[in-house]
C-alpha cells in the first residue's frame, strides 16, 4: 500500500487569499476548472459548475469544517517554532492535529504555548502526517 505524501500539498498561499468568512451568495464562490485531457485551466464561479460536468462524472462534495484553533508554540527541547492546527477531539484533552513542520515532531515531543502553562505531548503519529497530542494545562481556569 502506498501512503499519501501530504508534503506534496504544501505550497505558499498569501494570507490575503485565504477566505476568512463565507460569501453571502455561496454560488458566487470562485471555481477553478482543469480539463484533464488538454490541461487547460479556467476560472469561473460555482453556479456555472453544471457547464463542466458530463454524464458519468463524479462530483465529490466536501462539507468539512475547520476549527478556528491554530496554536503557535515552541518545541521544548530546541525552541523551534511549531504551528499546531486542531482537527478533531479524540477524547478529553487528546486531539488529532496537523503540525508544521511535522517532521520535527515525533512521539514524546513536547510543545509549549504562551508562557508554558499550556503544553502538548505528542502521543502518536498518523499515516497522513498528522499528530495526536494530549494537552496539559496549569492554572488557566
Amino acid at each position: 500500500m502506498t501512503s499519501l505524501k501530504v508534503d506534496l500539498f504544501d505550497f505558499d498561499l498569501p494570507e490575503e487569499l485565504i477566505a476568512q468568512t463565507p460569501l453571502k451568495d455561496r454560488t458566487s464562490s470562485r471555481l477553478m476548472v482543469l480539463d484533464k485531457e488538454t490541461g487547460k485551466l479556467e476560472h469561473d464561479i460555482f453556479k456555472n459548475i453544471k457547464a463542466y460536468l458530463r454524464a458519468g462524472d463524479c462530483l465529490v462534495l466536501n462539507d468539512t469544517k475547520v476549527l478556528p484553533a491554530r496554536l503557535f508554540g515552541e518545541k521544548e527541547e530546541t525552541g523551534a517554532k511549531i504551528e499546531v492546527l486542531l482537527l478533531k477531539q479524540v477524547e478529553g484533552d487528546t486531539w488529532e492535529t496537523l503540525v508544521k513542520p511535522a517532521k520535527r515532531i515525533k512521539e514524546g515531543s513536547v510543545i509549549r504555548f504562551g508562557d508554558g502553562r499550556l503544553t502538548a505531548v505528542c502521543v502518536g503519529e498518523k499515516d497522513h502526517g498528522g499528530r495526536i497530542f494530549t494537552f496539559q494545562y496549569e492554572g488557566i481556569f
